[in-house]
């Protein structure tokens, strides 16, 4: 079996990351895709959920970093003053 996977920049931003993640999804969820396009795009869309997740933990290592603690507030208990 020929793998049609497309090789993820590991350079690429989580935004753009999250954009084609999205893509991907758009184009799984209509369902009409033959079977070894739709295991591509499912290995695909791995890898990029994979690389969003690793940009999201190096974002939290920064944010800590920030903090002399080590401690980071929860969003859903943090206000503005």
């Amino acid at each position: 079996m020929k793998s049609m996977s497309v090789e993820i920049d590991p350079n690429l931003s989580y935004d753009a990351a999250l954009v084609q993640l999205e893509e991907i999804l758009g184009q799984l969820e209509k369902g009409d895709l033959p079977l070894e396009q739709t295991l591509a795009l499912y290995e695909q869309g791995a890898e990029l959920a994979h690389l969003c997740a690793a940009r999201l933990d190096e974002a939290e290592l920064r944010v800590r970093r920030w903090q002399g603690d080590g401690q980071t507030v929860p969003f859903d208990g943090w206000q503005e003053p």
